[in-house]
């Protein structure tokens, strides 16, 4: 994510950003990290640590060769299942991995709106986008507690990597929630904290249990979930 995080991958991803170091147990080189400004006064939500996010600087490891058997992106997509003519939203998008295959996925006639908080980073989308030629992504500047996305807008947003490092959670999950369509979909995917053989660093992992605590009681149910990824979790809700 982006600075100071909506990890907004954010934001984050969101997201998908994307990791505030590398998140690699094993790492020896890390990329860059943007100034943390979680909204808990001890760095924390509901009872787990908020990650720092990525600086721009590092964004060359969003689009690293060992990316696509690390997350099968391919897999991730078949299931998120985009139909064309829809409006998606890439929240923390960094340098377009994931806002590039979206927009391919909704065709000329659908828009993805790609959300993140350095202006940097957007600079680095649109370079990518132009070198796709996908005419029909939006890059959206978004701050830490909104992504700035019209009222009922999006729907699906997608959030990978991105959402352990959203810096304010809450306001975050209730701006995203907003601009939600009425039947639309927010999809957060996050490596297991659950499984210890996955070699990202713990404050980089979230666990099923975790995150569905943390939407459940701000207006989200739980629609899908998706084991199938080499190291992640795809968990999808809805508005309840």
């Amino acid at each position: 994510m982006r600075t100071p995080v909506l990890a907004l991958v954010l934001l984050a991803a969101c997201r998908g950003a994307e990791p505030a170091e590398a998140p690699r147990a094993d790492a020896s080189a890390e990329p860059p990290i943007a100034s943390a400004d979680p909204h808990a006064p001890d760095g924390t939500f509901e009872g787990r640590p908020i990650a720092p996010t990525m600086s721009f600087l590092g964004a060359d490891w969003l689009t690293r060769s060992e990316r696509d058997a690390e997350e099968d992106p391919d897999a991730l997509h078949r299931e998120l299942a985009l139909r064309p003519g829809q409006t998606v939203c890439d929240i923390g998008t960094g340098n377009g991995y994931h806002a590039i295959r979206m927009a391919r996925a909704v065709g000329p006639r659908g828009k993805v709106l790609a959300v993140d908080v350095q202006p940097e980073m957007l600079e680095l989308l649109r370079e990518q986008v132009a070198g796709a030629g996908a005419d029909n992504v939006e890059p959206v500047l978004g701050t830490p507690t909104d992504p700035h996305l019209p009222e009922g807008a999006c729907d699906l947003q997608l959030l990978v990597d991105v959402y352990h490092e959203l810096a304010e959670p809450a306001p975050m999950l209730a701006a995203l929630r907003k601009a939600l369509a009425k039947d639309g979909r927010i999809a957060i995917v996050e490596f297991r904290g659950e499984d210890p053989d996955v070699p990202i660093k713990p404050e980089h992992k979230m666990s099923k249990a975790q995150v569905v605590k943390e939407l459940e009681p701000r207006g989200f149910r739980l629609a899908q979930s998706y084991d199938g990824l080499p190291w992640q979790h795809l968990l999808v809700f809805t508005r309840e």
